[in-house]
């Protein structure tokens, strides 16, 4: 298990960053390498994203050295939300069965979380997002068809996408953290357009269901200073609060949201007129 840094900037930082500085900064690269678990630590708002692969061999965590508490989980929850095929997530002596986006809610106090994956050739893939906790809430399973499904957009712009909402207030209840699942329609590439900003909660965007050849070019920065990063099938973008999150895709993809901050209102939102953008 690794643990990478990452401290975060702010909006004026970027003028002076280059693609290799953004990508540091604001990226997290390779979260599913095949009998590892690899995490990333933020500054901005404290998340963890992680990933996790498990082969043929099961792989556990909790330990809290790196965030310095007893477990990982002593003041923090997480959501885990399976991207891949069928495995199985055990939070010290409860089994949680996970098929393919499916996510299950981890609440402060679990000592320790295995993850395992019902096939070999065919292995889950845990996708990881965790946040500080000031409440005891039960773990909770959320399978696909119990997560609040909402219709964006328009086939004409192109942003046509199916929006669910798994760790919400409406659906299961968290602490602080937010996650849910969006899936493009087929012939739309834009996601989150129009653009906003939640001045009040960063976000983490995951993207997945790319094929290897296929990119999203994702949109950041200020409205009237905008920059891109490149990323690829299983990378990690941070948004801190004060950036814009949109992208589009060369091929079809989808991609989990987490969020944290100071409220759970998902509609918390600043719109962003396109013809303002920089």
């Amino acid at each position: 298990m690794t643990m990478r840094v990452l401290f975060g900037a702010g909006p004026g930082d970027i003028d002076g960053y280059g693609t290799e500085r953004l990508r540091a900064e604001f990226l997290v690269e390779r979260l599913f390498e095949p009998g590892r678990i690899a995490f990333a630590y933020t500054h901005v708002d404290r998340m963890i994203v992680g990933g996790a692969c498990p082969t043929a061999e099961p792989l556990s965590f909790g330990d809290g050295a790196d965030v310095g508490t007893p477990h990982l989980f002593t003041a923090r929850e997480m959501g885990i939300a399976n991207l891949g095929g069928a495995g199985t997530v055990s939070v010290d002596q409860q089994r949680f069965a996970l098929a393919n986006r499916d996510v299950l809610y981890v609440g402060r106090g679990a000592k320790q979380v295995t993850l395992e994956s019902d096939s070999a050739a065919h292995p889950a893939w845990f996708y990881m997002n965790s946040v500080p906790a000031g409440a005891d809430i039960k773990h909770r399973l959320i399978t696909k068809s119990e997560a609040k499904p909402l219709e964006l957009g328009e086939e004409r712009r192109a942003n046509k996408r199916t929006l669910r909402m798994y760790i919400h207030p409406e659906v299961a209840p968290s602490c602080l953290l937010l996650m849910g699942i969006t899936d493009l329609a087929p012939g739309s590439v834009w996601n989150t357009m129009p653009p906003h900003l939640h001045e009040r909660r960063m976000e983490a965007y995951l993207y997945f269901d790319l094929a290897a050849e296929e990119r999203v070019v994702h949109l950041m920065g200020r409205p009237d200073n905008t920059r891109h990063l490149i990323v690829a099938n299983g990378d990690c973008v941070i948004s801190p609060a004060w950036s814009i999150h949109m992208g589009s895709g060369t091929g079809p993809y989808a991609f989990v949201w987490g969020m944290t901050g100071e409220n759970q209102a998902y509609n918390d939102v600043s719109p962003v007129p396109v013809e303002t953008l920089r």
